[in-house]
């Protein structure tokens, strides 16, 4: 070894030692991967396309903190190809040049194939996407991007036709535990229950912001146990808390509020939930059932509202989120209540359990007999 691959190799371990936790945490393998166990346990198809070395173009989308860059670091070091990162917030068509002659170079001189790691490939214009698609449809890269915007949207149809396009989902509370515990046995440190609870709660699904948070507390702590408090501190938050059988009765309360028309009750159970942690999507999936299931065609508008309000906390996330909730909220508690949809799709179920018979009329069929003759239209008095 070289002096300056001694030089290389000390500052790379002195960069690693001071690195945040979430960087030092970051797994070699596989099965150190926390969550995304549909798409990495073991008849995982990503799992199976690693392992056999038969992965193409994949792009990786998902909200912050859930794996993106993990995985594809994972990815390069299971399978043994170069790994190139380029950002698209700073990279140009240039880059994107420079990184395929070289992986030309590597292929022909070392016969080592080059996975390109794009981080926010949605931020990447036309001009740029476009520059990919000889590369990747020619095998010369295995391009690997991420996003947390829709890439039906977002990436270019070529681009996106040539890759496998992959759904990343937030951590649940008992990976983003797990995750913590990681963390802690790392840095030899303990920390209360609540703390972790909090945390997790507070974190909703996002790994890294759960691992950031328990470095800040942990800096607070000053090499004591974490407690509440700690947490607290870290977040810039206090735990408003409450137990399973409160989550249930919190929900039931913001429903029946809405269901009476009691806008203020409604909107202060709305606030008690997102402010115990309470995941935001739940609350987004109640409010939708409420429009059909409370309110109908007395308002047709409710279900869009809250669909609306659905999507905006896909796209925004808390804490600006829970101004699209309440909106949402205030609409559904103002809205006219009609329980009409309930009925007709209960009153149609029991009769189908009652015996009613379920053949298709045959005015009411696709127009051809299973002969394949027309049936001729049904003619009606004038």
């Amino acid at each position: 070894m070289t002096g300056d691959d001694l030089f290389s190799a000390a500052a790379e371990r002195t960069l690693r030692g001071q690195a945040p936790l979430a960087a030092r945490l970051r797994p070699r393998t596989l099965d150190d991967v926390v969550g995304q166990t549909h798409l990495l346990g073991e008849q995982g198809p990503l799992r199976r396309l690693i392992e056999t070395d038969r992965l193409s173009s994949v792009i990786l989308w998902g909200p912050p903190g859930v794996g993106k860059t993990t995985i594809a670091e994972v990815i390069a070091l299971v399978t043994k190809r170069a790994f190139v990162r380029l950002s698209a917030v700073t990279a140009g068509v240039k880059d994107v040049r420079e990184v395929l002659e070289a992986a030309r170079d590597r292929l022909g001189q070392q016969q080592q194939r080059t996975i390109v790691f794009v981080d926010e490939i949605h931020r990447f214009n036309s001009a740029q996407q476009d520059s990919l698609l000889p590369a990747v449809e020619a095998g010369l890269i295995t391009l690997v991007g991420a996003t947390t915007e829709n890439p039906f949207f977002e990436v270019n149809a070529p681009l996106r036709s040539r890759s496998t396009l992959l759904r990343l989902e937030p951590l649940t509370n008992e990976e983003l535990h797990a995750l913590l515990r990681r963390g802690l046995t790392l840095e030899s440190a303990q920390a209360t229950d609540d703390a972790l609870e909090l945390i997790v709660l507070r974190c909703g699904g996002d790994g890294r912001q759960a691992l950031t948070s328990l470095e800040v507390a942990l800096a607070l702590a000053e090499g004591s146990e974490i407690t509440l408090a700690h947490a607290e501190a870290a977040l810039a938050t206090s735990a408003l808390r409450y137990g399973r059988n409160d989550h249930y009765d919190v929900i039931s309360a913001l429903i029946k509020s809405m269901r009476s028309g009691d806008e203020t009750s409604a909107v202060f159970w709305l606030a008690r939930m997102i402010e115990a942690g309470d995941d935001p999507r739940f609350i987004a999936r109640r409010l939708i059932v409420f429009a059909s299931e409370d309110i109908g065609h007395a308002d047709p508008v409710a279900l869009s509202v809250a669909t609306g309000a659905a999507l905006a906390v896909e796209h925004v996330g808390l804490p600006e989120a829970r101004y699209n909730l309440t909106h949402a909220v205030m609409h559904l508690a103002r809205a006219p209540k009609s329980r009409a949809v309930v009925d007709a799709i209960t009153t149609a179920t029991e009769a189908l359990h009652n015996g009613a018979s379920s053949e298709v009329p045959l005015h009411l069929r696709d127009g051809t007999t299973p002969q394949g003759s027309v049936i001729p239209p049904r003619r009606y008095a004038q």
